[in-house]
């Protein structure tokens, strides 16, 4: 047997040894992807860092669809965010603080951290020569090999005692921009045949401007760029315990490996695009939609096309509306809301306020078109996720689609660190280990000459 013949044999055999029974998991009592037959998640540990409210659970155990809440803390997202706004700042930096120490800085502390982080975001040469040495087609890739390298730079990289907890987290959160710019620039310049630029970053500038710069160059953004950007960052920088990538940067340092480890498995997990690869979509299926409606504010073409593509005859024929639906949230996402009425502002500015108005028809009018598609009932209620804005929002940056994932992990290491260290200090820890029942049938070894 040649190695074509041994590898068509081998992957033939996916079909067979991957083949469990569907009705198995309702028997045995299986709540696949950890999901409850309600489809809420399965209650998997406790947490003080992260919480996401979309429904209630009534004294029948029937679930109610209630507006979203995302809280950092036990603090509101909105009031966080309208807070900072008020006093015309921005937030990223402060709610690293928030999230990494349970409570606000104050004028001080704040200062200290943003100084701390600003100039904490240079790499060394090395690690700069080794992203450019990599030349890798996706940043996320680059960015988890980037972060498994910074282990060899640390000198104590695998001391899980809370300073150097902190310190770790601090230096991630603060190289994640330039790592992505870098790498971005790179691919830039090996794939696209332009000019290479690796831009310093300043040691007196905020992460959303220093990220901006690095990669577009000065006088090349402006303040409602810097803005909008650092309110996606807010926004992003976590999500509770029981998303995929933040689930898997608990169950990993539950093992007590070393932060870059963990991280990397985070990243690992972001890639996939059924986890961080919506935004991506969503910008695909607009620019698809922009292509094949021919009146922008016609309700009818739009919920014509809006059809197809659910009756798997439009886009890429997955039948899924992007944006559209969240695992948790049903009335209302808080992040989409926060992120929409900012991004009202970027398409004046960027005059791209007609395209802005057809992503509000869209969507009004998925939502609706879903729910008579799906026949659903009152309470199977349906939104608009953070991802159907944000693709919009650095589209109109000036930012590419090899950086929309990257971007999210930027914002999401805040998140990621804040649940590791959690994971390694509370007093009822333990290692992280469910079961999985074997349903394959016993079989007996055959003597080669019988086989």
């Amino acid at each position: 047997m040649d190695n074509e013949q041994l590898r068509k044999t081998l992957s033939d055999s996916v079909a067979f040894t991957s083949n469990i029974d569907k009705d198995l998991f309702t028997k045995m009592g299986v709540k696949r992807g950890l999901r409850n037959e309600d489809h809420s998640g399965v209650l998997a540990g406790l947490t003080r860092v992260g919480d996401v409210v979309g429904y209630e659970r009534q004294p029948d155990g029937t679930l109610s669809p209630v507006p979203g809440k995302l809280f950092y803390r036990g603090m509101d997202v909105e009031e966080l965010v309208k807070g900072i706004q008020q006093e015309n700042r921005l937030g990223f930096e402060e709610t690293t603080f928030l999230l990494l120490s349970g409570r606000l800085p104050n004028s001080e502390e704040l200062k200290a951290v943003e100084h701390l982080i600003a100039r904490t975001m240079p790499l060394n040469h090395r690690a700069t020569m080794n992203i450019m040495a990599l030349k890798g087609g996706n940043i996320m890739n680059i960015l988890a090999r980037s972060v498994l390298e910074l282990y060899t730079y640390d000198e104590n990289p695998d001391d899980i005692s809370p300073e150097n907890l902190i310190n770790q987290s601090i230096n991630l959160i603060a190289k994640f921009p330039t790592i992505i710019a870098y790498a971005y620039q790179v691919l830039r310049h090996d794939q696209m045949g332009r000019s290479l630029h690796i831009r310093h970053p300043y040691e007196d500038r905020s992460v959303a401007e220093n990220f901006l710069y690095m990669m577009k160059g000065r006088d090349s953004y402006t303040e409602l760029d810097v803005k909008i950007f650092d309110l996606a960052l807010v926004l992003h920088a976590e999500h509770g315990g029981g998303n995929n990538s933040t689930f898997s940067v608990r169950v990993t340092s539950s093992t007590e490996t070393d932060t870059y480890s963990a991280i990397a498995a985070g990243i690992g997990s972001l890639k996939g695009p059924l986890h961080g690869g919506a935004n991506i979509k969503v910008q695909g299926m607009l620019e698809d939609m922009k292509k094949n409606v021919k009146d922008w504010t016609n309700q009818s073409q739009i919920d014509e096309y809006l059809t197809r593509i659910l009756n798997k005859e439009a886009y890429d024929r997955t039948g899924l509306i992007y944006g559209i639906g969240h695992a948790v949230y049903t009335i209302s996402d808080p992040r989409a809301i926060l992120l929409k009425e900012m991004a009202r502002d970027l398409a004046k500015e960027k005059g791209r306020e007609e395209e802005f108005a057809f992503m509000e028809l869209i969507e009004k009018r998925a939502v609706e078109v879903f729910l008579g598609f799906k026949k659903s009932t009152a309470k199977a209620r349906t939104c608009i996720n953070v991802d159907f804005y944000s693709g919009f929002v650095y589209d109109a940056l000036g930012l590419p689609p090899e950086v929309f994932t990257p971007l999210f992990a930027m914002a999401r290491i805040v998140g990621w660190s804040a649940h590791r260290i959690e994971e390694m200090n509370f007093t009822s820890k333990r290692l992280i280990r469910p079961a999985y029942k074997n349903v394959r049938e016993r079989q007996s070894f055959i003597p080669m000459n019988e086989r």
